[in-house]
């Protein structure tokens, strides 16, 4: 253990103390009706971000001087997973990954299909109505954009989304997402484009869905095809740039603050693991109804 280290820690460990104690001193005086409230409440925010400061340094001290001051490796991304040795043979990360949240996810469907359901009221209460109001509000937003389609469309927005939001989770246990590697956001797209084509061809036949790509002109077919052909790849990269930017932010963030990284990636990973998937889980949910409801339309024109 280094001198330094022990001044450090001593120092940080002081701004600690200094920002709570007098933290907690502000907020006596903060019942005073003669003190200045809004200065009081200035000192107090800065009382706990001293306080918070001095605690963030304090535990970064003391993990180096635990376990020793690591060293920063290279930093690099890879465009595809890594990876795994499964019983000796290379599999994929992003399929192994994706299996484990699918079992999670139906393991947990199961429960509440055999556990919870059974045992619905008519008058909701607790997770019955978190339930109904999830399940309600995915089926209103669905219907809002594609009119006639079933059940069964609602089901699966409300099965693709559950899917990319846990798949974004797993990033906070240091797993890469799958929905950071390519092959599967093209697969969840070709999705999309085989739905696009389906409910074109359901509400209105082969005939009718060949004919909505010749409107308003034959001579535009080409360019039609071309376009529609397009939207699988467009919503793939979009979902892939989308959520391997925010794996490169956290990784650079880890990267940077190398042994303080203790604290911040978490509260930062609030955003880039939980909040950004869930836009990004919107957005291409919105884009699926968006093109199954134009493919329909114009059919039906």
């Amino acid at each position: 253990m280094k001198p330094v280290d022990i001044v450090l820690l001593c120092v940080s460990a002081v701004i600690a103390a200094a920002g709570f104690f007098r933290g907690n001193l502000i907020k006596s005086k903060l019942n005073e009706p003669e003190n200045a409230q809004k200065k009081l409440k200035l000192k107090k925010r800065l009382s706990v971000v001293m306080s918070l400061a001095g605690s963030w340094m304090f535990t970064v001290q003391l993990l180096k001087v635990i376990f020793g001051k690591g060293e920063r490796g290279e930093f690099s991304v890879g465009l595809s997973a890594e990876k795994w040795n499964v019983f000796g043979y290379g599999i994929s990360s992003t399929i192994v990954v994706t299996w484990a949240v699918m079992a999670v996810l139906t393991v947990f469907a199961l429960i509440v299909r055999l556990f919870v359901i059974p045992g619905f009221k008519d008058e909701p209460k607790g997770i019955q109505n978190l339930l109904e109001l999830m399940v309600e509000s995915i089926d209103k937003y669905t219907s809002s954009y594609v009119r006639g389609t079933g059940l069964n469309l609602g089901a699966y927005i409300f099965t693709i989304a559950a899917f990319m939001v846990s798949c974004a989770a797993v990033e906070l246990l240091g797993i890469r997402s799958p929905t950071a590697d390519l092959t599967m956001t093209v697969a969840m797209a070709l999705i999309t484009f085989v739905l696009i084509n389906y409910y074109g061809i359901k509400r209105n036949g082969i005939g009718g869905r060949l004919k909505s790509l010749a409107a308003p002109t034959p001579i535009v077919f080409p360019i039609r095809v071309i376009s529609d052909c397009a939207i699988p790849v467009s919503m793939a990269c979009r979902l892939f740039g989308n959520m391997l930017g925010g794996l490169i932010v956290m990784d650079l963030l880890y990267y940077a603050l190398g042994g303080g990284a203790v604290g911040i990636p978490s509260v930062v990973g609030l955003y880039f693991n939980v909040f950004h998937p869930l836009i990004q889980a919107f957005i291409f949910v919105t884009l699926t109804l968006t093109f199954i409801n134009e493919a329909a339309e114009t059919a039906e024109n």
